[in-house]
Order: structure tokens, then sequence, then C-alpha cells
């Protein structure tokens, strides 16, 4: 019955210029639909040329108009309705190109036209997205346009391909898919990097005829309320009765940092799972899903962009295992490299500190691909990472990758009460209310679990080749600027 059903679009560019698709198949009365926007047009005394893309490919489709078929108003950036004939292209630009029998603009866009920008700036006389190259900054000002350039094009196709593969990939591995909220009234980092979450409206704040205080009635939920800056915590809840469970979902940090990994608003893939006992399990399987998601991409794009197969070999070194070094490791190789070089390193390494961006991108650097950094010391991480047996350092770990430094941290959680008791007391934790459910998980058939965390738009990045995360989402946010 399904066989039935008529398809609900025309093939995509993409579609059409695969190999195995073959105007021959269709019958001379057949004519085919192309849908699309205008990049390019050239025109000649008896015929004219227009570059037609939908998006779904960064080729685009040559379409080729006679006098009699080339439509008023086909101008570079206008929508367009073609019908016609895919055919072997008699030049060796291209294998294949559109013979237009019929047209329809769509969408005008009139050249002469006056576009806004974020700075509230009209400018005449240009579309925004011409052939020549575009700088950064420019593109960001057009930021309602900027799908329509190559470059975040491209990027747009790979996000897409790593969150599909993702997801394939927890499906095979009996994960459930969840949506874990987005306001939450604890600070799952304790960093106190969140935003609040308010209303204007107080007049019926609170409903409770049992809690009338002014401090009550001030807050929307009767608490505060923060936008979350991870999914960890839920996800754990929901672990101990799905057993395995992952979110792609945004998350928010009031960081003002200006750096090239940091937004305001960003996506992280989260993942937590039941009766796992040591990091060693974690690394496998995030080593697992990104190296799938990778090699999905290169199967995507690699054909599109020459360069994506080489870099992303070169980063992620696909045909080997990464390599696991313990943080102690790590810092004994990082003093041992400044004490040869003392300008290496802004920040002299020290056991006992933190990691930073530049000893990080050595570290994955010097190695020459991606590793997993184990056992901090306890001290540098959250209360919910479990202490190992030196009492010294949590069982958790950072992977490190060429180029981004950091792109997903995790640990296994501390599921015994009586040592989340004590790390929640160091922390000035214990006894919050917000809390008291995630001490239940604990007292009532608790397991050992874990999970990570990993930072989707720098995942997008390494695989991109697009050095800065604000190019890697489609409308970035962070600290003084809101495109769109």
């Amino acid at each position: 019955m399904l066989g039935a059903l008529r398809r609900p679009f025309p093939p995509t560019i993409r579609q059409l210029l695969v190999p195995g698709f073959s105007a021959q198949k269709q019958s001379a009365q057949t004519q085919l639909e192309v849908c699309g926007w205008v990049k390019s047009v050239r025109r000649q005394k008896n015929v004219s040329f227009a570059v037609v893309s939908d998006g779904s490919s960064s080729r685009g489709l040559q379409a080729v108009f006679s006098k009699d078929t080339i439509p008023n108003g086909l101008t570079n950036g206008c929508s367009v309705k073609l019908r016609g004939q895919l055919v072997e292209s008699p030049g060796t630009r291209q294998e294949k190109e559109f013979r237009v029998e019929t047209a329809e603009i769509v969408g005008e866009c009139d050249p002469d036209a006056s576009y806004h920008t974020h700075r509230c700036t009209f400018f005449a006389n240009k579309y925004p997205i011409q052939k020549q190259s575009l700088t950064v900054d420019y593109l960001r000002d057009q930021c309602h346009f900027r799908a329509r350039a190559d470059k975040i094009g491209e990027m747009l196709r790979i996000r897409d391909c790593l969150s599909r593969a993702v997801h394939a990939y927890f499906e095979k591995e009996g994960f459930m898919s969840v949506h874990t909220p987005i306001i939450t009234s604890s600070d799952c980092e304790g960093a106190g990097e969140a935003f609040s979450v308010s209303s204007d409206d107080t007049s019926n704040a609170s409903e409770s005829k049992d809690d009338t205080s002014d401090e009550a009635a001030r807050h929307f939920f009767r608490k505060e309320a923060y936008l979350t800056v991870s999914s960890q915590l839920h996800l754990e809840a929901l672990a101990t009765a799905r057993s395995r469970v992952y979110t792609l979902a945004p998350c928010f940090r009031a960081e003002r940092s200006q750096t090239n990994r940091h937004l305001a608003e960003f996506w992280m893939l989260e993942a937590e799972w039941a009766f796992t006992q040591s990091v060693e399990d974690l690394c496998v399987v995030v080593e697992a899903v990104v190296k799938n998601a990778v090699i999905a991409a290169i199967a995507q794009e690699g054909h599109e962009d020459s360069e994506l197969n080489f870099r992303v070999h070169a980063t992620f070194m696909l045909g080997h295992p990464w390599l696991r070094m313990s943080y102690t490791d790590a810092v004994e190789k990082l003093r041992i490299a400044h004490a040869a070089h003392p300008q290496l390193f802004v920040f002299a390494p020290e056991w006992g500190k933190g990691l930073q961006s530049e000893h990080e991108k050595w570290l994955a650097k010097e190695v020459g691909g991606p590793v997993f950094v184990t056992d901090y010391p306890m001290a540098l991480k959250p209360f919910y990472m479990r202490l190992n047996a030196d009492g010294q350092t949590a069982a958790c770990f950072d992977l490190l990758v060429p180029g981004v430094g950091e792109l997903a941290g995790g640990s296994l959680r501390e599921e015994r009460l009586d040592m989340l008791d004590k790390a929640m007391e160091r922390h000035n934790l214990l006894g919050q209310e917000e809390y008291g459910w995630y001490m239940d998980l604990r007292k009532f058939g608790g397991a050992p679990h874990g999970g990570f965390g990993l930072g989707f738009e720098r995942l997008v990045s390494a695989v991109s080749g697009q050095p800065n995360v604000r190019e890697c989402i489609a409308m970035p946010r962070w600290a003084g600027r809101m495109l769109l």
C-alpha cells in the first residue's frame, strides 16, 4: 500500500548528481523538477547558464536556458522552480547539467534593493552574498543570509551528518534518546556561570496557600531557576531506570570568554549508563562514537571537500587506538617541556592545577592524535565524580584533540552514599533541598554508573575545519553578541 503513495518531494540536487542517478531512466516525456536559489548567472547570445543550489550539495547544478526559456528577473540570489531534463554535460567542469524547458521565478532578488544588518544600517545596490570571498565578520553581520555561503553550507551539512551518525551509534548500542529539562534548579558544574530565569509577571507567582513568603512569590517556580549548563544530573536519574540514555541538547553558560572555543548557547552530546565500573569503559564508548560520526562525515562530504579526508584522518587517527595517559604523567611531560623551553607556555604546569588550553593543545600535538587524560586531582573536579582508591584523584577523563584541545570529558559517578555525602560537604552542597533527589538515587536501588559530555560545536569544528565555534552553529550567541 505504501508503494502506491506519491513521492512528496522532487529529488534534491545532491541526489541528481550522484553517479547512480541517470536521466536515461526517465522517459522522454517525463520532466524533472529542480527548486533552489541561483548562485551565479552567465549569459551568452543564444544560451544562458545559471548555477542553482538547494543547499544539499556544495557543487550546485548547472542549468542551461535557451533564449525562449530564460525568464525575466533571473538574478543571483533569486529562487527558482525549473522543469526539464538532466543530461550529460558536454563541458569539462561538470558531468551533468539541467536542460531547462520551463522556468518560474518563485522569489525575486532585486540587486538594487537595500538590506539590513544587525547594526541596523542599510546598504544598497548589492545582494549580500556575492561570488567573491566573504570574510567571517561580514557573514556574521549577514547571519540571516550566511547559510547561503559555501563554507557555512558545508558546515551545516557536516553538522547534520554528525548528528545523524551519533543517533545511529547509540541506537545500535541499545541507548534510549531522551529529552532533559532546559530550565533547572541547580548549577550542575557548580561554576556559577548559569543564566538565571525569571518572569516579568509576578502577580500570580505563588499559588500555594501554605507558602506566602515574599521570596517564594518573587520566583515563577517559587525558587531560583537557571538555564541548564548540563543534562548530566537528569540523565543520571533516567539511567537508574532505563540503563542507557543519551541526549543531544542545548546548554547555556554565562561565560564572558571571547575565545574561539566558547559560546553562550551551545549543544552537548551527553550519555549516561548504569553498571559500568571503569574509566576505560567510558573511553571506549567515546572513542567509538566519535570515530563512527567522523567516518560518516567522510563518506557523505569527502567527495565534495578534497581536504576533508586528509584533515580528519590527521586529526582523529582513525586507523589507530587513541592513547590513554594519566594526569600525573601529562603534567610531568609538560614540566619537562617547560623546563627545556621556558617560553613554551604562559602558565607553568604544576600538579594540582588545571590544565590550560595551551597545555591541552600541546599534549594532543605532541602525541600526534587524540589522547585521553585520566585521573585528575579530585580538588579540580565537581562533587559527583567518583573518588579513586588513592583518595586524591577522581575516576575521570578529558579527551584532548589536536587543534581543538578538550573535546569531551566524563567520569564514573560517585554511587557510594557516604562518599557522596563527604564530597557534597566539601562543596557546601550538603543539605541543600535541590540535591535531595540526587541523594535518593543512591538510597533506593543505586548502581555504579558513569557518562560523558562532548561539545558538539567543537566536534563540528574539528571535522569541518572551521577554526572558530561561532562558525559551527547556525546562529551563534556569545558575550556581547546575539545574532538574530
